[in-house]
This record gives C-alpha cells, structure tokens and sequence, in this order.
C-alpha cells in the first residue's frame, strides 16, 4: 500500500519551494491525482510538497522507496509503476545510488507513455530549494522563450577558456532546441529546479575541462571541480580520453560513461535560464541552471579583431565563474569567449 499515512515535522522554509513546485511549476488542481516518490533521505522536503498537495485538496499516493524495495534500486517497484499510471502529475524526490538510472528510466517510461506532469527532483536537497526553487519561475519561462528563440538560429558554437576548454559543437535545425524552464506540460516533463534551453549537438569535438561539477550520484562525492577540474578530450562526438589530478574522480567517470554503448556519447549542450541561480554550489542539479550576468549595451572586441554586439540583455551571458562569455547576433549566430580571447570590451550608444 502507498505510504499515505507518511507524516514528518514540515521545515517552514522549505514551504516557497514546495508551493512553487506544486502551484506553479505542476499547476496542481484539486480535481487532479499526484504520486510522489520520495526516500528517507529526503522525507523533510517531501513532507513540505505533501502539505501543498493537502492544501490544494488532491488525490496523493506517497512512496517512500526503501520501503518498497532495497537500494539501490534494481527496478522501480511495480506498485508504485501502477499507482503513477493513474496520476496526471507526479514527483519524484530523493537522492540516486550508483546503478539506479535503469529504475528511473522505467518510471520515466511510464510519465512519457501517459503524458504525466512530472517534476523530477533528483537528488534535491534543503539548500537548492531555499535557492533555486525560490525563483520566480514565469519570469524564468520568459526568459527562457527568449533564449531558445535566438539559439534555434545558430549553427556552430565555439568554447574556449583559460583553463583549456577548446570545444566546438556543430548545431543542426533537424534536432530541437527545448526549454524546461520549470513550467511543466504533458509534452515534457522536467527536472526541479528548472531553468535551461537544451539541445543535441549534431557533433563535437575537442578538449572541455569540468571545473564546475558532474553528474547524478558523482556530484555528491566530488562537489565543486575548480581546484581539481576533470579534461574530458571529445572526438565526433565520442569521450576519447580523460585526465584529472584526482584518479578517483577520473576512474568513477570513466566508469560512469563506459556503462552502455552510448554512455560516452555528447547528448546535449544546455544554457542556464534560473536567475535565482547566482553561484556554483557543487551540485549539478542547480549549477546547470545558472544563466550568469546580463550587462548592455557593449561590444566585445577580440585579440583576432572580431568585434561582437550586445545590444540587449538577450545578446549575451556571463558565466558564473567569469571565464566565457556567450554572445548571439541578430542571425543567432553563437560565440563562446574566453577572456585570454578578449581584448576588450567598450560600451556602445543606442545598441551600436
């Protein structure tokens, strides 16, 4: 049977998140059914989305996973796979283990197959929803629209850092450009926080240094790479070869992107859209949603004598670190600047 009698003291700050998850994000109706998909681990954030759902008046099933099945998790157990096959919304908030995205992909499964509006709150914790699920989400969407509108037209886009980053990715109208801003629709669920415009690269190759953070379960061993970054070399798409001081963080990558015949494959480039995202926490969850600093208007001028517009707050960001800059002209052709490439920047008079 589902957990319904789960109770749990409710942290009064976790409340803005929970109500914009709830009311903003999933747009819960009381005439409407949710499952929620928790774990012990993070029962005090699940106790505040269940007080939302109690306060709109609708239909839940909670699950508390390890009292379901052992961790990590093999399979999404069955009853919670039938219970989410009757819920038009649904969240899933708890903390992953090595081994469990084939569980994940089997509920996922089940939101693509029945359209279901799902918030997926992997590995969420009390920091990430006192910051960015604090965001003012319509104001993200628009942001987000705006963005995705501009990045449609690029065709190349060019990454270089002073940490080493010298990465192209080859950019194809044929694959979408998507946002999930963290306004949720049966057309495709997203992760909480949201906040990014994605797409697949059509191809990449080069050398990109990690000196924010990696992945699923990683993120919670090794946290914030600046002083330990990982160099990832890409070939047509494929990892090549990895470097890090840190053998452990190298071996587990490896380890992490050799578990299938694609695993190694470049699947996306994003662009963080959440601007109450202000600084790397260590925790890729939040971090990929961090849009960085919109300054207007200016031009950048280059060491190879290319001179960039930005005209308005829509032409460019800086990333939080300050180490790229991503300019987009009027055709939504796309730059990625590092400031070894910079050789200055002057400011303009009515956009020019």
């Amino acid at each position: 049977m589902p957990d319904r009698v789960y109770l749990h003291s409710i942290d009064p700050e976790l409340i803005p998140g929970a109500y914009n998850a709830i009311d903003v994000c999933l747009r819960l109706k009381p005439k409407e059914r949710v499952t929620i998909i928790t774990d012990d681990a993070t029962r005090e954030i699940a106790a505040a989305l269940q007080s939302e759902v109690e306060r709109i008046g609708s239909d839940y099933s909670l699950f508390v996973l390890e009292r379901h099945a052992r961790r990590p998790l093999k399979y999404m157990p069955e009853i919670i796979l039938d219970d989410l096959a009757r819920s038009q919304v649904s969240i899933f908030a708890a903390l992953t283990q090595p081994g469990e995205l084939t569980a994940r992909t089997e509920m996922t499964t089940v939101v693509n197959h029945h359209r279901i509006r799902h918030g997926h709150m992997v590995n969420i914790n009390r920091q990430i929803m006192l910051e960015g699920m604090r965001a003012d989400f319509l104001k993200v969407d628009e942001l987000s629209q705006r963005l995705v509108e501009r990045a449609r037209k690029a065709e190349r886009i060019i990454c270089k850092t002073p940490h080493g980053t010298e990465f192209e990715a080859e950019l194809s109208p044929k694959l979408r450009w998507l946002k999930t801003s963290g306004i949720i629709t049966r057309d495709k669920w997203g992760n909480l926080p949201g906040g990014e415009i994605f797409t697949a690269p059509m191809n990449t190759n080069g050398t990109f240094v990690v000196d924010g953070v990696v992945g699923d379960y990683l993120c919670e061993r090794f946290g914030d790479l600046e002083s330990n970054p990982l160099t990832i070399e890409v070939e047509n798409n494929r990892i090549r070869s990895l470097r890090s001081e840190n053998k452990d963080l190298r071996d587990e990558f490896r380890a992490y992107t050799s578990s299938d015949e694609n695993s190694n494959r470049v699947g996306e480039f994003a662009i963080g859209t959440n601007t109450a995202c202000t600084h790397v926490i260590g925790h890729i969850l939040q971090d990929e949603k961090i849009p960085g600093v919109h300054i207007v208007p200016f031009a950048v001028r280059t060491s190879d004598g290319h001179e960039y517009s930005v005209p308005t707050p829509d032409h460019a960001h800086i990333s939080p670190r300050g180490n790229r800059v991503v300019v987009y002209d009027a055709e939504g052709t796309t730059a990625i600047l590092g400031p070894l490439h910079i050789n200055s920047v002057v400011e303009q008079t009515n956009g020019k």
